[in-house]
Parts: C-alpha cells; structure tokens; sequence
C-alpha cells in the first residue's frame, strides 16, 4: 500500500458539515474520483460543502478585489483537518455572468494566468514543416527570402528569380472597401493583389461585400540573381521593401514568387519565422 501524505493524497479529519458524522476520508490526487451513494448520504456535504469551501477559501485570498465580486464566499465547513488540498475552483451549470463571452477561465482570471504560461514556457512550431517558430529581425528576413529565392525550382544563375514583396492589408474580410484602393495610390502603391490577382489601384476596383477578400500592396518587384563576379544581391533595396511592407501591414510581410501569373506566396513576419 502507498504511503499516504499530503503529497499524494488529501486527507480530510473530522468533517460534521451538515449530516456527515465525524467523518475521516483520504483521497488519493491525480485521479479521477466519484462519489456515489443515495440521496442523503452526504455526498454533496463532504464535496461541496467541505472540501470545496475550504479550497475556495483559499483561492479567493490569491484574487483581486474584481474577481472576488463575481465569487460567492463559502462559510468556512466544519471540519477538524484538511491536507493537501490546493486552491480548488467549482464548475458549476448555472450561467456565472451575464456577458455571453464569460468563461470559467476569464471570470476567475485563471485565463490570463494561463496565457501567460504558455506564452513563456511554449515553444511554438509550424504545423507545416514542424521547424520551430523564433523571433527575427530585418536582416535575418532579408537572408531567408534570399535562401527562398535561390533554392526555388525557378531560379536561374543568369536570370535569378522574380519575386514580388507584398504588405497583407486584408484577410479574409467581408466587404467593398472602395477607399482604400485610393488611399493607396495617393501613398505611391500603383498595384495590389486582390483575391490573387494583380490589379492596378488607378482602376475602378469594385468588390462585393458579402464575399470575403484577401487584398495586399505590391511594394516592390525584383530579380534575385546570381553574377559571374560572385553573389550580388539588391540587398540595400530589398531590405528597404521588407521593412515598408512590414511597417505599413503592422509587422507582416508576403514574399511571393513569380512563377507563373501572379507568383506564390510564402508569408514572413517580424516577429516569427514561418514555414517558407
């Protein structure tokens, strides 16, 4: 038999909340465990009424002020010892907040907690190629479209690949957006790719606005290639379209290749790197 303490188990002495009589009971932790018995046995007495209003106690003590308003506070059971018991949350079926976007997670701010965590302990991967994703600055995007470019199967030492540096502006939006094809002329973009297709932002440009649309600035169109004389990059250019696309699209940027039409797209970003 397992030794029994605080550890592993919860130990509960001496509960009398309600019609439980001097009850002592152990429960063993990381386990799934039910209480069974017909209508007043004291089921609900010694879950509810005891083991959870202790640790209630001593989860709302670790809340705010805000978050305690939405708790209603247990009296403290009647119990001689309870060990082991850690701060303990009820799921209940009654609806706790009238606003239809409140979980158990968001009303009891156990929800900022977790994203926190798995914010800082994560680490992410794309679901494509499984490499993990890291942060990136100008430099390191400015050599991963390079490497992207020459190891396409369209590369060419004397002609080098054709690629197109595009700012995401819409995704998977409904509507027409009639102005901002305007706006967009006026700041020097004659191009954009709506839905794939390369349009120009001079033309009369009309959307219908129930379907959903992907639209991206063209910023720039060049040839990565290869000389004689060695590697010799447009690096100074490239970089600077990457960082208008990035700065104008807040922090994202579409590489695509022109193979074909309208080239395919692989999406880079400032903050992660993706699967090219």
């Amino acid at each position: 038999m397992p030794e029994i303490s605080p550890s592993t188990h919860l130990i509960i002495r001496g509960a009398r909340q309600h019609n439980l009589k001097n009850v002592d009971l152990v429960i063993p932790k990381n386990k799934l465990v039910v209480f069974t018995g017909v209508s007043g046995s004291g089921k609900s007495s010694m879950a509810h009424d005891t083991i959870y209003a202790e640790g209630q106690r001593r989860y709302v003590e670790s809340l705010s002020s805000y978050a305690r308003q939405f708790l209603g506070i247990m009296d403290k059971p009647d119990v001689d010892q309870i060990e082991g018991l850690s701060p303990a949350i009820l799921i209940d079926q009654k609806q706790g907040s009238h606003n239809p976007r409140s979980t158990v997670g968001t009303v009891t701010e156990v929800y900022d907690y977790l994203r926190l965590l798995f914010a800082r302990i994560g680490h992410p991967h794309c679901p494509n190629c499984g490499r993990e994703i890291m942060p990136q600055d100008i430099n390191q995007i400015y050599k991963a479209v390079v490497e992207l470019a020459i190891s396409h199967p369209s590369y060419q030492k004397q002609k080098g690949t054709r690629i197109m540096i595009l700012a995401p502006l819409v995704k998977n939006q409904k509507g027409e957006f009639a102005d901002l094809f305007p706006n967009l002329y006026k700041q020097g973009i004659a191009q954009v790719r709506v839905d794939g297709k390369i349009l120009s932002t001079q033309s009369t440009l009309s959307l219908f606005k129930n379907n959903r649309h992907n639209i991206e600035a063209v910023i720039d169109k060049l040839v990565i290639g290869q000389l004689n004389s060695g590697v010799e990059y447009e690096k100074q250019r490239l970089i600077d379209s990457i960082e208008q696309s990035i700065k104008m699209a807040d922090g994202e940027s579409i590489i695509s290749i022109v193979d074909g039409e309208n080239g395919r797209p692989s999406f880079l970003s400032k903050t992660i790197m993706s699967c090219l």
